[in-house]
């Protein structure tokens, strides 16, 4: 595949940037309408006198058929306007996993763990402890049970017991906090890319709730070979989930949490370098893990920019980095010229949970 121009980037910022102005013309035409009418029709009062006003309104006729036209008339676009209009999408409420006490594995324990995993490659053991030490990562970060035996034991049933065991957790305590029952479900889905999908769900389903789940299993992504790259996610990754509750409830005004207003997303797979950045793939040896690539802290900044000029004429008021690691929030906070103060959040959840993927996100 040849690679993506930067005019091809330009255009596609350009063709973001015409959808969002649609969006808004659409969301409020009503508004736009009714402006220039109504800005004519004081201009045109403005320019007659006191007495060809009272003349004008001494001449009107208010029989029934011209009070009911008109008003019939209004409450028509009145109602198409309202049928029209995008329903209104609510975060009622959400809840994140948080491991057992079982699962954390302190730095000790990590390392002693990798030394015998790991005992034909020392230089490898080695490379773990530098990336954990520089990692922001705490003591208190887990992982999933079958990573804690000697060797791991990265099984499809061991896999879908961690799945089982974050996701209905999560759901368990979204559904305890917010007081619904699994019947009251209309929808559910998973992973970040849904919360678009739930937003488009829930403006054809009135009156309906939609649930969101994120996380990515741990289990079967554990690397046990020499390469470098590979071994980087075993240090930084950790497990963890999240669940959401969206709706479309007007009963949700006043008790959600927050209120869904934009959806930007920006996707860089088309380019090779972004689509490879992270890569699940085989070693020399046939061992399966994921590869990091040196590029990824570059591709992502530029993900990151072509996403702030499509969402920045939409003024947002507060931002939340992704604990995805401390070189991402130091080069975030490069970047953005932001405060120590600014992103000691992300800090603190990385350090206490580690990098828990798309459910931080």
């Amino acid at each position: 595949m040849p690679p993506i121009s930067p005019e091809y980037f330009s255009n596609s910022v350009k063709l973001k940037h015409v959808k969002l102005g649609y969006q808004y013309l659409v969301n409020h035409i009503l508004y736009l309408l009714s402006i220039p009418v109504m800005v004519g029709i004081l201009i045109e009062v403005l320019r007659l006198g006191p007495d060809e006003v009272l003349s004008l309104w001494r001449s009107l006729h208010f029989d029934l058929v011209q009070i009911l036209c008109p008003s019939f008339l209004i409450v028509f676009i009145a109602t198409v306007y309202f049928m029209s209009k995008p329903r209104t999408i609510y975060l009622v409420d959400y809840a994140c996993y948080k491991p057992p006490v079982t699962c954390r594995v302190p730095f000790s324990t990590f390392m002693e763990h990798s030394r015998l995993i790991l005992k034909d490659n020392p230089k490898s053991v080695e490379f773990q402890m530098r990336i954990l030490e520089r990692s922001g990562l705490g003591e208190e970060t887990c992982l999933p049970p079958s990573i804690h035996y000697i060797p791991p034991k990265p099984t499809m049933e061991a896999a879908r017991g961690e799945a089982e065991l974050v996701i209905f957790s999560a759901m368990d305590s979204l559904f305890k906090k917010t007081g619904i029952k699994p019947k009251d479900i209309d929808i559910c889905s998973a992973g970040l890319i849904s919360i678009d999908l739930a937003r488009d769900l829930l403006q054809v389903h009135p009156n309906a709730n939609a649930v969101v789940v994120s996380t990515e299993i741990i289990t079967p992504n554990y690397y046990q070979g020499n390469e470098r790259a590979m071994l980087l996610p075993n240090c930084l990754f950790r497990m963890g989930g999240s669940a959401i509750l969206l709706s479309n409830r007007r009963s949700y005004r006043w008790s959600a949490k927050y209120r869904l207003v934009h959806v930007v997303r920006t996707h860089k797979g088309a380019d090779d370098k972004a689509y490879r950045c992270v890569f699940e793939e085989e070693d020399k040896e046939g061992k399966v893990g994921i590869n990091l690539s040196k590029d990824l802290m570059t591709i992502a900044g530029e993900a990151l920019k072509s996403n702030i000029t499509a969402i920045g004429p939409q003024a947002f008021e507060h931002f939340c980095i992704h604990a995805g690691g401390r070189a991402v929030i130091d080069e975030l906070q490069k970047n953005l010229q932001l405060s120590a103060e600014h992103v000691e959040a992300s800090r603190m959840t990385l350090h206490r949970f580690g990098n828990t993927s798309s459910s931080s996100l």
